[in-house]
């Protein structure tokens, strides 16, 4: 039996908050050499001004993987078998092979076309709203509310049945797990990869409209099939994941803090600005892609030799005193700040357009439908062990 796997510190959260021990390295030394769960050192990084460096320097700080430090899990497999689990993910990638896949995807997630969806979202998000009042109260949000709806909508993007989403969920939770055995992990990787690969096949022998169909129509000459299946892999992923996590998580926030969501309900153009604030004081992706030092390079005053690993403390740099005021508080009224919770630079969330606009179509209108809502008694469940920071239920009644 393997042994548990410790939460690293980037990851430690009191409820939403990351723990002191966090903002006592960054407000210290500001970087900090410690072990991973993957059983390889690596220098954490937790200040906003190095985060967004880093962020923004890929030539110095690569996504790539070196094949001298396999990814844990993957040890067995060939370096065939791992380009193939690689192709078209664009998070482990550089310019310029970063760059060519994402100029073909790049147009889907324009603002211009996104709202061509907007309807759509808002009829996704009645219809679950509908099934709530019906259901009658009290019901977990995760599974009426938080979850079906970026689910839905990314399976409509996309072009994936969505009566598949409890495979494609269960895969993913173990895949985000890192408590999970690294061999467990990877054989979801690997399951995903497959499933993945046979909506792919089909696509290419019937292209529909959705962004599969497109992507083999505009680009089937420039990806290869893994690259088809690797690129989809990662936008189901991201595209259900974060943004249901944001709903829940950013319902009890607003729950647990009735002055901001008073000021919401009676100044409800501040709803971009609230999600804004949510995406910054959650910070829900712990830290991204661990990087690769491709030169010798210095971090907040630290020497860090070429070759090294380098994890960025994203809920540590959102809230850092340098880089906002009071940064603990939530605070709706801050305006739109220039957070790191959708990265930085040539890697910046490419669905960040889509995440937040079923954000500020879902959250207004759970709020206009229940006005009394309210945490039914019943504790939320925060998971700790998933790269994505999130609850795995919340019972609301109204």
């Amino acid at each position: 039996m393997s042994d548990p796997v410790t939460l690293p510190l980037h990851m430690r959260r009191t409820t939403f908050d990351p723990v002191p021990e966090l903002a006592k390295l960054r407000d210290g030394a500001g970087v900090e050499r410690v072990s991973t769960p993957f059983g390889l050192d690596a220098w954490l990084v937790t200040r906003h001004s190095d985060v967004k460096e880093i962020l923004g320097d890929a030539e110095r700080f690569s996504n790539k993987r070196p094949s001298h430090l396999p990814a844990p899990g993957m040890e067995d497999l060939s370096p065939e078998q791992i380009a193939k689990m690689q192709a078209g993910n664009l998070l482990l990638f550089d310019p310029p092979e970063h760059s060519r896949l994402r100029r073909m995807l790049t147009p889907e997630f324009t603002m211009r076309r996104m709202r061509r969806l907007e309807p759509r979202i808002h009829d996704i998000v009645n219809d679950h709203l509908d099934a709530m009042e019906r259901s009658g109260s009290p019901v977990d949000l995760i599974q009426t509310f938080a979850l079906p709806i970026p689910s839905l909508v990314i399976c409509e993007l996309l072009g994936v049945p969505y009566e598949h989403r409890e495979d494609f969920q269960r895969r993913t939770n173990t895949l985000l797990d890192i408590s999970k055995p690294p061999k467990e992990r990877t054989a979801a990787s690997l399951e995903s990869r497959a499933y993945m690969s046979e909506l792919v096949s089909r696509a290419k022998a019937e292209p529909g409209e959705d962004m599969l169909g497109m992507l083999v129509r505009e680009h089937g000459d420039d990806l290869s099939a893994d690259e088809l299946a690797g690129v989809s892999n990662l936008l189901l992923l991201a595209g259900h994941e974060t943004t249901s996590n944001m709903l829940g998580l950013g319902t009890l926030a607003l729950l647990r803090h009735p002055d901001q969501l008073e000021l919401l309900m009676k100044e409800p153009e501040r709803i971009g600005a609230t999600v804004e604030e949510l995406l910054r004081w959650l910070s829900i992706v712990h830290s991204g892609v661990i990087k690769v030092t491709t030169t010798d390079v210095k971090v907040a005053g630290r020497h860090i030799p070429a070759g090294e690993l380098v994890m960025l403390a994203l809920p540590s740099a959102n809230r850092d005193p340098e880089f906002i005021s009071d940064p603990e508080r939530f605070d709706i009224s801050r305006g739109e700040m220039g957070h790191v919770a959708f990265g930085h630079g040539v890697h910046h969330c490419l669905g960040a357009p889509l995440a937040r606009m079923e954000l500020r179509i879902a959250f207004p209108a759970l709020f206009e439908r229940f006005p009394g809502l309210r945490e039914s008694g019943a504790p939320a469940e925060f998971r700790s062990f998933h790269i994505v920071f999130g609850l795995t239920s919340f019972e609301v009644a109204w």
